[in-house]
């Protein structure tokens, strides 16, 4: 009985449970296979990195507060972030990895580190 590639549908040549003729045709096929998760997971990750990186540079700046307009501008995207934690004033803090935001007053936002 003669075996076809999964992915091209060539010919296969060797083990009887020999799914794909070579390692472009393997590789081709898981990349289809998971093609869009992985979109969805690595542009989701760079809103998380850009976000984290927008934090960690007005920090590293000196800067304690900011509005929110500034960070719209700067490029923020406030649906993502990677954690939340409430304070023990009651207030909700939203990290991107180890830097995150506090709301303290009509769109003015106080700048946190967890960062050791």
């Amino acid at each position: 009985m003669e075996r076809q590639c999964t992915e091209c549908g060539q010919r296969i040549i060797g083990r009887s449970d020999k799914k794909f003729c070579n390692d472009q045709c393997r590789t081709a096929w898981h990349n289809r296979l998971k093609g869009e998760e992985y979109i969805f997971m690595k542009s989701t990750n760079n809103i998380l990195k850009r976000n984290r990186n927008i934090l960690a540079s007005l920090i590293d700046d000196g800067r304690t507060e900011i509005r929110s307009v500034t960070l719209t501008k700067l490029g923020f995207q406030f649906g993502y972030f990677t954690r939340t934690q409430k304070d023990r004033n009651g207030y909700l803090s939203h990290f991107c990895y180890d830097v995150g935001y506090v709301p303290v007053t009509n769109g003015v936002y106080l700048l946190k580190s967890n960062a050791k």
